[in-house]
């Protein structure tokens, strides 16, 4: 029989977080639902199930951005639920404009979402793992990047750079948890879904005029951006994640959902290698004298557990 999780979930009231939360449920687990806007999520609920599911559905209002406010969501699941399995941090959006258009608050306001929410929220789960959980069941946490969290893309430079930070953290978190806890912590790299990604959650700002020339990098993207197909299916998303949530103990760091990400995370992983090998001379030149390359690689490697 397929185990039962809590699962705790952030930006459920559209997207991929809606879709796994209606899966989780129709699944028979219980979802902390978090959202900015509880009350219209509530009356969909409430429209779409029975008690009995609705005994296993907690919504709750939640600024990821406040500690405080995380701490005491948690609390509430908490003592509905007794404890959570699963930590979902979905929420986020983008702002489209150059470098040099994009206004710092704005840039500043994506960060506090998509990467300082979910290090709130990775904290506390962490604890709540530890020493609320069952002992040595730990958890996973699922920290929702992009592929844009692994390839940069034209006018998406704040949206990229909080995913670029939200990789880095998570690996530092899953690298640093002791094996005695269970904790697991993997980053989900999505393409395009067919999500409100580029409806109520983007925002397009004009175009500075410097970069207003059909041949520049910016123009281009600009010009094909609605054009491209989002391949991503957010329904078979969700059956991917409870997927996930039954193998958590022997996930990788990453995994990609939709070939267009796949694609993009091997290419650029291929084009890295490619230009190390190439520079490799120029790296090794700035050793301190006597160290044998080689020698010293092989012996990290070894010391990495590669």
């Amino acid at each position: 029989m397929t185990q039962k999780y809590v699962w705790f979930i952030t930006g459920t009231s559209s997207g991929l977080g809606s879709s796994l939360l209606h899966e989780a449920l129709s699944a028979g687990h219980s979802v902390v639902a978090t959202t900015r806007k509880p009350a219209p999520l509530q009356a969909e609920l409430d429209s779409k199930y029975d008690l009995g599911t609705l005994k296993r559905v907690l919504v709750l209002k939640l600024d990821v951005t406040d500690p405080e406010d995380v701490k005491a969501a948690f609390a509430k699941a908490t003592e509905k639920f007794g404890r959570v399995d699963i930590v979902v941090n979905n929420a986020g959006y983008a702002i489209v404009a150059e470098v040099e258009a994009a206004p710092l608050e704005g840039a500043h306001a994506q960060f506090d979402v998509m990467f300082w929410g979910p290090v709130h929220i990775s904290k506390e789960a962490m604890r709540i793992f530890r020493e609320v959980n069952p002992a040595g069941e730990g958890g996973a946490i699922f920290n929702i990047s992009s592929s844009g969290g692994y390839n940069a893309q034209p006018n998406l430079a704040y949206y990229n750079a909080a995913k670029f930070a939200l990789e880095g953290f998570t690996e530092s978190l899953r690298a640093e948890s002791a094996p005695e806890w269970n904790i697991q912590a993997t980053i989900i790299e999505p393409g395009g879904f067919n999500t409100e990604w580029r409806g109520g959650n983007l925002t397009i700002l004009p175009q500075l005029p410097a970069y207003d020339n059909p041949k520049f990098p910016s123009s281009q993207w600009r010009s094909m951006f609605d054009k491209i197909p989002f391949i991503g299916d957010r329904a078979r998303a969700a059956k991917a994640f409870l997927i996930l949530a039954e193998k958590r103990k022997e996930l990788p760091l990453r995994i990609q959902f939709g070939s267009d990400s796949l694609a993009v995370v091997r290419h650029t992983a291929k084009k890295t290698i490619s230009d190390s090998e190439k520079w490799a001379a120029v790296s090794h030149s700035t050793n301190m004298e006597g160290i044998d390359p080689e020698e010293y690689t092989k012996n990290l490697l070894v010391a990495l557990g590669s």
